[in-house]
């Protein structure tokens, strides 16, 4: 733990333990003095002043058959919390994520159209203030995390395309920031999926993974290499939908012709099931409790383009594990063998037996986790700024 000077180290290791209580749950002290090479002496006095801080708390651990005094159980403060945005093209959903990993409450406000930038605006902030007496007497909000589905400039959160919901350079997080007065933090919905799986759910332990997120505005992804996020120059990298994967003149939201996003599409499932609208759970239960040939022919349909895009992303980046969420997750439940033999069929041997297809663990509230990830990372990165920050 190097550092210029005393305070420099203190706080570089707040930050190393907080992040590892926040992403592997409670740990116990003597856990943690093996994780990180110091002392037990330090330890208890990094643990006291997060503690100190509010931001973590101790319990005896569970009894056990251990000889010797039991090491108390680290564990995070489920009141201090970030809020999370996610606008869609028929819903804004804003959910309350304890730093405990908890999702305390999501609501979702549907909507008849595709809410414009300050629609969505209003309806977040309007959602928020209603919620506003709860988050100031029982929680400490360390600010907003908001997933787009489209293209968000790294720097700045300045929305540069989400063309499903119509916006063009939309300084959203700036306008959200103005409507609500917490500190905003904004990034593009499938990358904050994918660090959400690869931190509590299913690619936990993962160092190289891919991430596919199907949603009312079309698929995106995320991708994450040698352990860290791969977003490209500008943030713009994963964009696996509009990978081609037919000759069909259907064309996706940027206008390009047989794309993973033109062939694949949840309207089309919503369609043969005969469903107005539901969410990625609610489609997953209605696809598993149909029989009905013509939903059976759409599934498989859409699962074998599903495995061309995917067959040529692992043959390019050889990742550990393949994660499916949202409604492409309710359709890999469906006959997950299928796409694996598909898949398999158009993989290099070396490559596909190194991979594993899942579906993502943490379900719908998923992008909530995600979100609520890029608000916390300020007081990940320093524990000690929260007093000034919340």
């Amino acid at each position: 733990m190097q550092g210029t000077n005393h305070d420099d180290v203190r706080r570089r290791n707040l930050s190393v333990i907080l992040r590892l209580v926040h992403r592997d749950g409670p740990t116990s002290r003597a856990v943690l003095t093996r994780r990180t090479g110091l002392n037990r002496s330090t330890i208890a006095a990094l643990v006291a002043e997060l503690e100190s801080l509010g931001l973590v708390g101790e319990r005896d651990p569970d009894s056990t058959n251990q000889v010797g005094r039991p090491s108390p159980v680290v564990f995070c403060a489920e009141q201090v919390v970030a809020l999370a945005v996610n606008p869609e093209i028929d819903a804004v959903t804003i959910g309350i994520v304890g730093l405990d990993g908890g999702v305390h409450r999501r609501i979702r406000y549907p909507t008849e159209r595709s809410p414009s930038a300050s629609e969505a605006v209003n309806i977040a902030a309007a959602v928020i203030e209603g919620m506003r007496g709860e988050l100031e007497t029982r929680f400490r909000v360390v600010g907003i995390g908001v997933a787009v589905p489209g293209l968000v400039r790294a720097y700045d959160g300045l929305v540069r395309h989400a063309p499903h919901l119509g916006w063009a350079d939309e300084p959203f997080k700036e306008m959200l920031e103005q409507a609500t007065g917490y500190p905003v933090s904004a990034a593009n919905d499938a990358i904050l999926g994918a660090m959400a799986e690869q931190h509590f759910g299913a690619g936990k332990g993962i160092t190289d993974l891919i991430y596919l997120n199907g949603g009312a505005s079309g698929i995106g992804g995320g991708m994450i290499i040698g352990g860290s996020p791969v977003g490209g120059i500008a943030g713009y990298a994963g964009e696996f939908g509009h990978i081609r994967v037919s000759g069909s003149a259907r064309t996706d939201s940027a206008g390009i012709a047989g794309t993973l996003e033109a062939e694949v599409t949840r309207e089309d499932l919503l369609d043969v099931l005969g469903l107005a609208g539901a969410d990625a759970d609610e489609l997953e239960q209605a696809l598993l409790a149909s029989d009905a040939p013509l939903v059976r022919a759409e599934v498989e349909r859409q699962l074998d383009f599903l495995a061309v895009a995917l067959a040529g992303a692992i043959n390019i980046l050889n990742p550990q594990l393949v994660v499916l969420g949202g409604f492409l997750a309710a359709l890999f439940s469906v006959d997950p063998e299928r796409l694996r033999l598909a898949v398999s069929s158009m993989t290099l041997g070396s490559s596909f037996g190194s991979v594993r297809i899942s579906a993502a663990e943490l379900g719908s509230n998923l992008l909530m986790i995600g979100a609520a990830e890029l608000a916390f990372e300020g007081l990940l990165d320093d524990p000690s700024g929260l007093s000034s920050a919340a």
